[in-house]
């Protein structure tokens, strides 16, 4: 037994075992959630003890321009610590398995690009990443980094507390907005947007087709970190269960795909990626 593998509560052994058991010698598709980045400091809108959040729809932010402000807001000051956030153990485990030739891919909902980071090079961000910044009119892309200077040049009434409180689409709760100058294309003078899918849009169908091969290409699922609550990720584990994949989720508390996986283990994410990093290279 290695010594991760130790430290892991004596009752998850054996599951950690059988998902070696199913996982040794295939291909792995991976789907990862928030629970995989709350060890980096990133919160999770449905973990254990997540308080209750009513996130910017698609529909307010184009129509509510008092709305584009304080997103706008919020967003800046929650960006600069979102973006300093770094990959932790369990991205870099799966970035290790990547190399080795266990994983094929990681198909994640989340918009931290800290897989990336991690050293993962086959990723699917389903729902974008938070450190580009895209116009609804000309479609033109923009760095977030680039963006945030003009924000802090244009309104410089904005503080960045220390003390601010991250949200996990990389937002912050705000009030006070009426002087806010909101960012427009430079191009086009076009509104702008973070390259993130917001409640009531659609995940691009080009990234779920990418999403979608590498689930065709695996021999093996392990979900991580995701209740699956969102839509993109039960129609990427449907087409896992359609294929006759075994299905490895793991997870603190329930999700929607506990009846359906051939394992499930309820721990953090972190320290079972770290255990089969350890068993499977």
């Amino acid at each position: 037994m290695t010594t991760t593998l130790t430290r892991l509560e004596e009752a998850l052994q054996p599951l950690v075992d059988r998902a070696v058991e199913l996982l040794a010698g295939r291909r792995v598709a991976v789907l990862t959630g928030a629970g995989v980045s709350t060890d980096s400091g990133i919160p999770d809108y449905r973990g254990q003890g997540a308080p209750v959040r009513r996130p910017m729809t698609f529909q307010t932010f184009l129509a509510d321009p008092r709305a584009r402000q304080r997103y706008w807001a919020g967003s800046h000051l929650g960006w600069r610590h979102f973006a300093a956030a770094g990959p932790n153990a369990g991205h870099r485990a799966l970035a290790d398995l990547e190399v080795a030739g266990v994983v094929n891919g990681v198909i994640t909902q989340n918009v931290d690009g800290l897989h990336l980071q991690a050293g993962s090079r086959h990723v699917v961000e389903v729902h974008g990443s938070i450190d580009r910044v895209v116009c609804l009119s000309c479609g033109q892309f923009f760095a977030r980094q680039d963006i945030a200077a003009r924000m802090q040049g244009d309104n410089p009434w904005l503080a960045h507390p220390d003390d601010v409180k991250l949200n996990p689409d990389g937002d912050v709760d705000i009030d006070a907005v009426d002087e806010m100058v909101v960012p427009t294309c430079t191009v086009c003078d076009g509104m702008l947007k973070p390259d993130v899918v917001f409640f009531g849009e659609f995940v691009p169908p080009t990234k779920f087709t990418q999403g979608s091969a590498i689930i065709r290409s695996a021999e093996a699922l392990v979900v991580a970190g995701s209740s699956l609550v969102v839509n993109s990720g039960i129609r990427l584990l449907e087409q896992a269960i359609k294929r006759r994949l075994p299905i490895v989720i793991v997870n603190r508390g329930e999700t929607k795909g506990d009846s359906r996986a051939t394992l499930k283990i309820d721990a953090g994410a972190s320290e079972v990626l770290v255990a089969l990093r350890e068993r499977l290279t």
